[in-house]
This record gives structure tokens, C-alpha cells and sequence, in this order.
């Protein structure tokens, strides 16, 4: 692909944030301004601490490379908006619905979606499932504040871990499955990808240790399975209204049945992220698939 996208243009890529995902914000930033570089875009890293984004003076584009809170919510969109400089990925509506998992949860069922039967309580309600379940933090990422019960004993601690990120929990009744992802890319969605973690858990020490999970490029999938995973991804991807690009997550029950989980509008984009292995897959080397994010992305603003 051709870097005229971005020819003459003075990009910068912003990462970092305030949220619980900053240290892998400031990993992922690094990377795609490495990736630009070495396409001969040069851009400009800015780190953002906390809610006020001060772009430098002669801005033309935006890589918003901040995941979670502010840069994957909504917020950071908000505020690029009001400057008029284009920037990667969805807008602030669809950021919003997909950064809130409860929010998401709804879309899905509107949409018909396969996902877990789910439900929401707040601080004092009992789950209306009895274990095994999984409580999440809604509108967090990287698996903080997500817990898998298996006994009584430990819903009380997982309940208070999760009253810590807000005042709703989202419960889901537990599904077994493989875990896997899948990369959207506009309107396509790459090969699917499955995630074996050490100790069956895909937590967030086990995304951002190296050697921690093994990952399967494309799955051992039999083709209608993985044809399958793969529509349900865009489908969930589109109900959204989502146009650029994300990263949806997947469990495959051994039925073949599909509990599409949550999805990523800032996929990561370190050496052990997702996307990029996805993109691998098919041939998208990794400037090239930033540049293709660039242009998907410029294209959703200049629709009427």
C-alpha cells in the first residue's frame, strides 16, 4: 500500500492516558511510531498523563494509541472532535458502546448476537447465577477487574475488586470454551486467532508477559468453525456501527456453539499484541497495517 495517505502530513501518535492500560498505551504508541518511521512517515510521540490533550501546533492527523479509560471511552474522541484534526479509529458514539460492556451486552442481544446470558447488579445484589460465573468490571480492558467464580467463598473479594473501577458489575453464567479473537479490519475480518494461556486463564499478566500464553495463527479450526467465528465477529463489529477497525473476542463452545464476549476498538499494538499477528497472517506487515488503519480511518471522515 502506498504511504500517500499520510504523505506531507504531520502525524502524531498519542499514547500513554490515565487508565490502568497506561503502561501498555506508552508500548503500543512506541511501536506504531516505530512502524511509521520505518514507511518514512515520521511522527511525533505524545505522552498524555491525564485528561487534557494539547496537540501541537500544525496537528494534521492523529494515531490514538491510548487504550482503556479516556482514550478507548469515548473521551479522547470528544475532545479531538472539537479540534477538527482527524484521528484513527471510531468516533465517540461507537467508542462509547463498545468500551461499556454493558452497553455492548445490550447491542448484542438487539442485534442477535450469540453471547453468555448476562445480567447487572451493584453493590449488596447477589448474582442471579449460581457459580460457576464471571463478574467483570464493565468499562475496563485488558481483563482488569474480570474474575471466573467457582465457589461461593470467592464472590465477596471479586465483587469489592470489581466495586473498585464503578458502581455496576456486569455478571455473565460462565461459558466453556476455546478462546480465541478476531481481527476487523473495515469490513474484514483476518484469520482467527486462538489463545492457550499457561494455566487457562488469559489475565492481564498473561497479554504483556512474553512466553506467558501461546497463540495459534491462524486457530486449528475446521473451516465452517472458523468461518463461522469469523462472522459472528464482524456481525458483533458492525452491530456497534463500528467502520475501522477492532479486535473482537470469542469463546467456541465444544458444540460449535459462539459466545461472542467483548470487543476492542484500541486493539494493543506491542510485540505479543493480536492484530498484528492476525494482519501477519494474510500478508500485512506491520507498517502497512498501520497505514491501512490511517486510511479506513480517514475515509470514515470524509464520509458525508
Amino acid at each position: 500500500m502506498s504511504k500517500s495517505v499520510l504523505t506531507d502530513k504531520k502525524v502524531v501518535v498519542l499514547m500513554g492516558g490515565p487508565g490502568a492500560e497506561r503502561e501498555v498505551s506508552l508500548r503500543s504508541g512506541q511501536a506504531v511510531t516505530d512502524a511509521l518511521a520505518s514507511g518514512g512517515i515520521p511522527a511525533k510521540p505524545v505522552d498524555v498523563a491525564g485528561t487534557d490533550v494539547h496537540l501541537p501546533d500544525g496537528t494534521d492527523f492523529v494515531f490514538n494509541m491510548i487504550h482503556g479509560t479516556f482514550g478507548e471511552d469515548g473521551g479522547l474522541q470528544d475532545a479531538l472532535d472539537r479540534t477538527g484534526v482527524p484521528y484513527t479509529g471510531e468516533g465517540a458514539e461507537g467508542s462509547r458502546l463498545a468500551f461499556d460492556k454493558i452497553l455492548t451486552k445490550h447491542r448484542f442481544q438487539e442485534n442477535g448476537i450469540p453471547t453468555a446470558e448476562w445480567a447487572v447488579i451493584r453493590d449488596g445484589d447477589a448474582p442471579p447465577f449460581d457459580p460457576p460465573l464471571v463478574l467483570k468490571a464493565p468499562r475496563q480492558g485488558s481483563s482488569v477487574g474480570v474474575h471466573i467464580i467457582k465457589t461461593p467463598e470467592s464472590l465477596a473479594l471479586a465483587q469489592a475488586d470489581c466495586l473498585r473501577y464503578g458502581a455496576d458489575i456486569l455478571v455473565e453464567k460462565f461459558f466453556a470454551g476455546r478462546e480465541l479473537t478476531v481481527g476487523i479490519l473495515g469490513d474484514r475480518a483476518l484469520p482467527v486467532i486462538e489463545i492457550v494461556a499457561e494455566g487457562g486463564f488469559y489475565d492481564y499478566a498473561h497479554k504483556y508477559t512474553r512466553g506467558a500464553t501461546n497463540y495459534f495463527v491462524p486457530a486449528p479450526l475446521d473451516e465452517d468453525s472458523s468461518r463461522a467465528v469469523q462472522e459472528a465477529a464482524l456481525a458483533a463489529h458492525q452491530s456497534l456501527g463500528l467502520e475501522v477497525y477492532s479486535r473482537v473476542d470469542v469463546l467456541l463452545g465444544q458444540n460449535g456453539a459462539i459466545n461472542v464476549m467483548e470487543i476492542n476498538t484500541i486493539p494493543g499494538m506491542t510485540e505479543t499484541s493480536l492484530l498484528p499477528k492476525a494482519a501477519a497472517a494474510v500478508g500485512i506487515s506491520f507498517p502497512d497495517l498501520c497505514l491501512r488503519i490511517a486510511e479506513i480511518s480517514l475515509t470514515r471522515f470524509s464520509a458525508p
